[in-house]
């Protein structure tokens, strides 16, 4: 596999996207001090369409540039939480919420409301998607592009070592994480929770539905599987967590992506790099994830 020459053709299948070297400014609206971390509330420009408000939050009392996780906020019908998923948690997740779980252990952290989702909602997902269909984008294409661009910002920052990014999030920012991973080496480190979905055995299992209409790129099934499109992230550390009773990633499907990353991380000689940890559990964090998190972040940064 030409790894390039397949993230080329990946990226293309998104639709008609802004320019890669979009110029990107950033507003600083305001820098707080929580009771454990540092927030700047930021808006920045990432596509030339439309402003992006985000969060990025960091440690307290440091100076030196820190490693910084993209954390990809969740959908589940929920449109006006968005990027407050990082500050306040969500449902699904357990407590801490992220952003102090993730500066308490010294990571810097992005995160920023994408398409229809906190301080850009107003229109449906449904209305986005048809707009952009008849324009000849897709919604997954510009959300993704948004995640890559944001990594561009990211490097800029003097607080964040561009050398040590990773990516995690939960449902639709599990399926983030890995997408921006398979397209982006830069990111280091790669955790998804509750969304490694292998597209076929979605379709046996007459799971289409489950996810929302954003997760559907066209065209998409003629070139890549699931395991192919995460191949892309071979041999570097991936970490993904699943529910065996949670429909949205049938079991057939786990064991298919398993055993096939197994095989090409081994290939690489990365066998250690590539976890697949399961649970008799649904669609939601557990304890015993977060602390499989907490052990993988530990030993990959």
């Amino acid at each position: 596999m030409n790894k390039e020459n397949e993230r080329q053709k990946l990226y293309e299948l998104l639709g008609d996207l802004p320019p890669k070297n979009n110029e990107i400014t950033v507003q600083v609206l305001s820098k707080e001090e929580r009771e454990n971390y540092l927030l700047e509330k930021l808006v920045l420009d990432l596509n030339g369409v439309e402003s992006v408000p985000a969060y990025f939050v960091k440690p307290k009392n440091t100076n030196e540039p820190l490693p910084c996780i993209l954390y990809n906020h969740a959908h589940g019908g929920n449109y006006e939480l968005g990027k407050d998923e990082l500050i306040n948690g969500r449902g699904a997740l357990q407590d801490p919420p992220y952003a102090e779980m993730l500066t308490s252990k010294g990571y810097a952290v992005l995160c920023f409301d994408t398409w229809c989702f906190g301080e850009r909602r107003g229109r449906l997902e449904t209305e986005i998607f048809k707009d952009m269909l008849w324009k000849g984008q897709v919604l997954w294409g510009m959300m993704v592009y948004d995640s890559l661009q944001s990594l561009d910002y990211l490097a800029s920052r003097p607080d964040v070592d561009s050398n040590r990014l990773g990516t995690i999030g939960i449902s639709m920012g599990s399926t983030m994480a890995w997408w921006v991973a398979a397209l982006d080496e830069r990111v280091k480190v790669c955790i998804d929770i509750c969304c490694m979905t292998d597209f076929q055995a979605l379709i046996e299992s007459r799971g289409l539905d489950g996810h929302g209409i954003y997760y559907y790129v066209p065209s998409l099934l003629k070139y890549f599987t699931t395991t192919t499109i995460n191949a892309l992230i071979a041999p570097r550390a991936h970490l993904s967590l699943a529910g065996n009773y949670d429909e949205l990633t049938p079991p057939a499907g786990l064991d298919k992506i398993d055993k096939e990353l197994k095989e090409i991380y081994r290939d690489e000689k990365a066998e250690d790099a590539w976890l697949l940890k399961r649970y008799d559990i649904g669609h939601f964090e557990t304890a015993q994830m977060r602390s499989e998190i907490i052990s993988f972040l530990d030993k990959w940064f």
